[in-house]
């Protein structure tokens, strides 16, 4: 199975299902932000900081898996110079429908986000990386490949999920139990039994991995970031949630990558 294949028609799935993810944001949202009055995020509810962008303006940004028509149209509409990339076409024609809407310039690229070759080396001033890397399963090439598009000095805004998060089942998680069931790191394509991944394809489900915080943090940092700026924030409504923060987000900036 291609699993990249299979999750493009699922996020495609998952326009039609209007998840949160995928609702465009409306006119008002967009009028506040032309005045300067914006903000965004990266994790599920907390805004990413206004510090950790600086002027925004004429800047080149890439949405990296981040289509939606949320974040990019946001940012255009403050006055970036926006790309986003998204596998899959629906998400990627929310953006399209806003930017129409609302008069705005951005770019749309269907693609992997371990896979930038359509970008040259440092193309861009900022990479805005929303909840995405969980349905990759080698978050590291993910993490090269911002670090090479990016340009020098540029910043790298990430958010991620606890791996602790997948330490419960996603049937548990909808029942709302807190039952630890998975180790970490944990694949839904190796670790759930056949005939419970042959259900979640079947329903266009995306499937999903967890990557380590080694992988998530360290990885950055063995690519070439160097760590400016971290918080934690909550996913509302799983049970994990209830006794710590269950997502991550990180402020890199892109240096020379290690040897």
């Amino acid at each position: 199975m291609d699993v990249n294949q299979h999750n493009r028609r699922a996020w495609d799935r998952e326009v039609q299902r209007d998840n949160p993810w995928s609702i465009p944001c409306d006119e008002k949202t967009i009028a506040a932000a032309r005045e300067g009055d914006w903000q965004v995020v990266l994790t599920p509810t907390k805004p990413v900081p206004q510090e950790w962008f600086g002027d925004v303006t004429g800047k080149a940004v890439l949405c990296l898996a981040s289509g939606g028509g949320q974040q990019g149209p946001i940012l255009a509409a403050a006055g970036a110079r926006v790309t986003v990339l998204d596998q899959s076409p629906a998400m990627l024609a929310q953006d399209s429908l806003v930017a129409a809407r609302e008069g705005l310039d951005i770019e749309t690229v269907e693609g992997d986000m371990a896979k930038l070759s359509m970008f040259r080396a440092n193309s861009f001033d900022l990479i805005f990386h929303p909840v995405s890397n969980c349905f990759v399963p080698d978050v590291r090439a993910v993490w090269k490949e911002a670090h090479r598009v990016l340009k020098t000095g540029g910043a790298l805004l990430a958010g991620f999920a606890n791996p602790a998060l997948y330490l419960i089942d996603r049937d548990d998680e909808l029942a709302g139990e807190l039952r630890f069931t998975h180790s970490i790191p944990y694949s839904d394509v190796e670790d759930l039994p056949p005939e419970r991944l042959k259900a979640l394809i079947a329903d266009e489900q995306p499937l999903e991995w967890s990557h380590t915080l080694e992988d998530q943090i360290a990885g950055q940092l063995d690519a070439g970031f160097t760590l400016t700026g971290f918080y934690e924030d909550y996913h509302p409504g799983t049970p994990l949630a209830g006794f710590m923060p269950t997502m991550i987000a990180t402020r890199s900036i892109k240096g020379k990558r290690k040897k």
